[in-house]
């Protein structure tokens, strides 16, 4: 039986760091490769430095370590996106074309391509989002992710490249901050709560959306790769749900393990994507196919986060 040996770009980011761990706990330290375009401030070795547009050195690691399996999370994210459109489009398409090549060249097993719920626009119903939806994204970081899961439909038809891709909510995590996201409000309130003082909100009080916990994050990707493939019905991407809140909702739950925990809301560009996405997610298909289910809800959230940071 073939050894499994992995990569995973962008290995410095939120889920990355997470991610790794979890894989090298699974298959071993010595067979996940985190890779990412600088050197990690944390313990996540073995490490490459790779720049994804870079194709040579994508190919040359691919080859050189035996890669087997790519996990794809090399990205510029919605707000910090809106910054530089054509650096935005050229990393995360074209990086990902160019690795999707690579990967037929290379005969990998399989890759996993993360899309997530910026892909949704006014086109889309706003309250339990079906799977198959009109999709109008209004970041070039949506727009690339939406072309990034027809081209993952289009690579399986066409070449037969085992594509695997959830869309992730706002993730929510205690291994990191985060930093260009929408939803990076719901990280970074934690660390201001138990620093005690006031946290400043980018968006409004009121504004809904999907949201989800770190650990079920890993546990949702390592799932659906660990999948037989005869049960991945969708190769665009599978829509991924477990909690959605508001600010409000997050700050009261907050509240009752900090009451002097103080908060203002002064919303800036951030809140007119916000108001593009879904505010709850129907992902049905996932729990069908490759019987996904979360772990976690806002109150078990919010206790494991204060837990971890403290």
């Amino acid at each position: 039986m073939k050894e499994i040996k992995i990569l995973v770009t962008g290995a410095n980011g939120q889920i990355g760091r997470a991610l790794c761990q979890a894989l090298r706990k699974e298959y071993g330290k010595e067979n996940v490769i985190a890779s990412d375009i600088k050197k990690p401030d944390f313990d996540n070795y073995p490490f490459e430095f790779l720049d994804i547009l870079n194709k040579v050195r994508v190919e040359e690691l691919i080859h050189d370590l035996g890669i087997t399996q790519i996990y794809h999370l090399a990205a510029i994210l919605s707000a910090s996106g809106e910054h530089n459109t054509k650096k935005t489009w050229n990393v995360n398409l074209n990086g990902l074309l160019s690795l999707f090549n690579i990967a037929i060249k290379y005969k990998l097993d399989k890759v996993f391509f993360p899309s997530t719920i910026a892909i949704y626009g006014l086109t889309t119903p706003k309250i339990n989002t079906p799977q198959n939806s009109p999709l109008l994204p209004t970041t070039v970081y949506g727009i690339s992710k939406v072309a990034g899961e027809l081209w993952s439909n289009y690579f399986f038809n066409r070449y037969g490249l085992d594509v695997r891709s959830i869309r992730y909510p706002g993730i929510i995590g205690y291994q990191s901050i985060p930093s260009g996201g929408t939803t990076d409000y719901a990280v970074e309130i934690f660390h201001a709560a138990l620093k005690g003082i006031t946290y400043t909100c980018f968006l409004k009080a009121d504004t809904r959306l999907p949201m989800m916990y770190i650990t079920d994050a890993i546990k949702a990707t390592i799932m659906i790769m660990k999948t037989d493939s005869q049960n991945i019905k969708i190769r665009s991407s599978y829509n991924l749900s477990s909690m959605n809140f508001t600010p409000k909702d997050i700050v009261g739950e907050i509240k009752n393990h900090i009451p002097d925990f103080r908060i203002k809301f002064e919303p800036d560009f951030r809140q007119k994507i916000a108001e593009t996405w879904s505010e709850s997610i129907d992902d049905s298909d996932a729990r069908m196919d490759w019987k996904w289910k979360a772990d976690y809800n806002l109150p078990s959230m919010v206790k494991d986060m204060l837990h971890q940071l403290s």
